[in-house]
């Protein structure tokens, strides 16, 4: 008779169990064409964090499940995954859980594509839909315009070693309301840079004289997949049509390294950007869903 199945909760991965996890992540994406793990989570299990708990399932010395849990001062945050191999035998309401009582706020959970099984999972913990983003795709084989940059404003690329501060600044202002992008300080952005898909020659910043007031971040991903990595604009800049300049020159560069399609995602309710990426030809082909607890609602 076997054993039945543990959660055990660590604040930091060893290099096996670490290693272990990528592996689970790998086989699931193989599986499920689609993210396992959003970048955030990923970047957590090499670096140690005061607020992030690690959750593993293991039957005979094998992985076959795994849950993050990000503390914030209001709500918790959580993602979970299990073995192609030993799904359906209740490993993922196990991990959520164990979600649920170690997180001291409430708690929401993303469901990475939004699959039958994880709005299911979902329903049978008493969690609602509190927060869709939308992932957008596009080809890049037409013939893209050439950016039309605002009066004054001159867009180069980001210089690693000038620019990471005015950057913080920029990106801070331009998502203050966003839960998650608002909150990237020194040492997040420190990770990305040095992660090996990082190419300064793909981060554009616009510059009034010496100040920052927008930039475009691109991302090089494998199988001639670029991505709006992230775009922001300085609230002093909006409304001058420099997002669609900024949005062209990162689109323009994508191509010329050899992209031939391109991705983003985008908050559901931020109307003003989705109308933007519209207009350029993106279209809606997924969506990951955040789940909440519906103490949440009633506490908010």
């Amino acid at each position: 008779m076997s054993e039945p199945l543990t959660v055990a909760v660590a604040a930091e991965l060893t290099e096996t169990e670490a290693s272990g996890v990528l592996k689970l992540v790998a086989d699931a994406e193989a599986v499920d064409h689609m993210r396992a793990l959003n970048e955030a989570a990923l970047l957590q299990l090499r670096r140690p964090h005061p607020t992030t708990q690690h959750m593993l399932v293991s039957e005979h010395q094998d992985l076959v499940g795994y849950a993050q849990l990000e503390s914030g001062t209001n709500w918790s945050a959580g993602q979970l995954l299990v073995s192609p191999d030993h799904r359906r035998r209740g490993i993922g309401t196990l991990l959520l859980q164990r979600l649920l009582r170690e997180s001291s706020n409430p708690l929401r959970v993303w469901a990475l594509g939004d699959a039958p099984a994880a709005r299911a999972l979902a329903a049978a913990t008493g969690m609602t839909r509190q927060r869709e983003l939308l992932i957008m795709e596009r080809g890049l084989d037409d013939d893209l315009p050439e950016p039309v940059v605002p009066a004054g404003i001159e867009i180069r690329t980001f210089v690693p070693g000038k620019d990471e501060q005015q950057w913080l600044r920029v990106n801070a202002a331009a998502f203050a309301h966003h839960p998650e992008q608002a909150l990237i300080d020194s040492d997040d952005l420190a990770d990305r840079m040095t992660e090996p898909w990082f190419d300064p020659k793909g981060f554009f910043v616009a510059m009034i004289n010496e100040t920052m007031v927008g930039f475009h971040w691109t991302k090089q991903h494998q199988d001639q997949l670029g991505e709006v990595y992230v775009l922001g604009i300085a609230p002093s800049a909006a409304g001058r049509g420099l997002g669609k300049a900024l949005l062209v020159t990162g689109l323009r560069s994508l191509q010329q390294r050899g992209s031939t399609r391109v991705e983003l995602y985008v908050e559901a309710d931020h109307r003003a950007a989705i109308e933007l990426y519209l207009t350029y030809g993106f279209t809606t082909v997924n969506r990951d869903v955040m789940y909440a607890q519906t103490e949440f609602f009633r506490s908010a």
